[in-house]
């Protein structure tokens, strides 16, 4: 059983942690699109980046940053203009945001990070974003996560956070995050925009070790489009107001912290698959027998991936043969006679042989799934292994609908 609790709260569920966001007007259509998360004290800050050769002012500002200081009190996040393929102005447009906003909040420059999303080659609406910053720091408060949440969202139908408590030393520890995502999603780091706050004390580098390696289990493997962005960002931020021994060292209370933070990942990364532009339903893929986890990451992540497979299940055919080709595409070993799949409770593959199933069963079982009606879950699960060996691996997706094609063919018009 887990050693944790969901609890509400996103990221002001940690203590010391406050939020807000609000309508800048940096969106055309007047929505919310700025937000602020706010630690009354310094925190220890880690980040995972995109690793497009094409990086967003802010990506390159908050690497600087977290090389030269790994703290910071605010989170700053625009949406509307991605500032990324903007040049050296893009580059200013940053520095300076982040500057307002310290200056707004009593706090040093460096004690900054900040995160944008919307259309790439578009430079932030800086007279807007200066106008909305008084407001923005005026509203943050204890509970303002949810606003919070709804201002970094861009073509996301719901916004997206997730928050669990645990015990340390007898007292209680909280890690919560917001995150943003619909399209564009095929991380290599992090993913689309997450935010992670905790009030345990913990030292730098154990708190980017934990984040890195809960991105590989969580944001690193989702997928809706195969499409990297420019903007990718997990910035997590301890404040140590739990006022629980510091965790300095690995260990039993590291282990704890480290997945309960893996948790809260992996559920905002399932929540962003789940509202992938134009899905249906969320796929969960578990790979197992592969050489390690890594591999069984890879292959999960490709079967996750295929589009062809991603149609088939749009169109609620078991289409199997779609989950042993993107396997075996993997760039994974293994030999096919171990191969084995499984789409719900159908086994479709044994020992690299195919299997007679009732195919019109196995439709109606993701039909129910995509409708919520089965075991009351939106989820398609495939099960996919290829060996004897101890790697396990799991990835999420989302069926490929012809409404992704629309969403995309008017993104800007």
């Amino acid at each position: 059983m887990a050693d944790w609790q969901e609890i509400t709260g996103g990221v002001t569920a940690p203590k010391g942690f406050k939020a807000s966001g609000i309508a800048a007007k940096l969106k055309s259509s007047g929505a919310p699109d700025l937000a602020l998360i706010f630690s009354e004290v310094d925190a220890i800050a880690a980040g995972v980046f995109t690793t497009s050769q094409v990086k967003a002012a802010c990506v390159d500002y908050c690497r600087q940053r977290l090389q030269a200081k790994p703290s910071a009190r605010a989170i700053l996040c625009n949406a509307g203009q991605a500032n990324a393929a903007t040049g050296e102005q893009g580059w200013i447009d940053a520095t300076e945001s982040a500057a307002v906003l310290a200056q707004a909040l009593g706090i040093s420059a460096d004690s900054v990070l900040i995160a944008s999303t919307g259309v790439i080659g578009q430079r932030i609406k800086m007279d807007a974003l200066k106008a909305g910053i008084p407001q923005l720091v005026a509203e943050a408060a204890a509970d303002g996560s949810d606003k919070a949440a709804k201002a970094i969202t861009t073509t996301d139908l719901v916004t997206k956070s997730f928050a669990l408590e645990t015990l340390i030393d007898g007292r209680p520890v909280r890690v919560g995050g917001i995150c943003k995502g619909s399209g564009m999603i095929h991380p290599n780091m992090a993913t689309m925009l997450a935010f992670v706050t905790c009030d345990a004390a913990i030292s730098p580098q154990l708190w980017q070790q934990m984040v890195s390696r809960a991105a590989d289990k969580s944001f690193n493997q989702i997928t809706v489009d195969g499409d990297t962005s420019t903007n990718d960002s997990l910035i997590a931020l301890a404040n140590g107001e739990s006022r629980t021994p510091a965790i300095i060292e690995p260990g039993a209370e590291a282990d704890r912290l480290e997945a309960m933070l893996t948790e809260v990942c992996m559920g905002m990364a399932k929540a962003i698959a789940r509202d992938g532009e134009g899905a249906t339903c969320l796929l969960e893929i578990r790979v197992s027998g592969a050489s390690d986890d890594a591999a069984a990451r890879a292959i999960a992540r490709t079967i996750a991936g295929s589009a062809l497979f991603k149609a088939a299940v749009f169109g609620r055919d078991p289409n199997w043969g779609r989950i042993a080709a993107a396997a075996g595409r993997a760039g994974v070993a293994f030999e096919q006679a171990n191969l084995r799949v499984q789409l719900g409770e159908f086994v479709l593959m044994e020992n690299g042989q195919p299997l007679p199933f009732d195919k019109a069963a196995a439709s109606d079982y993701m039909k129910q799934a995509a409708a919520g009606e089965y075991l009351k879950s939106d989820t398609v699960l495939v099960a996919v292994s290829v060996g004897n060996g101890s790697g396990t691996g799991l990835a999420w997706g989302c069926d490929l609908s012809y409404d992704y094609v629309k969403i995309n063919a008017e993104y800007t018009t």
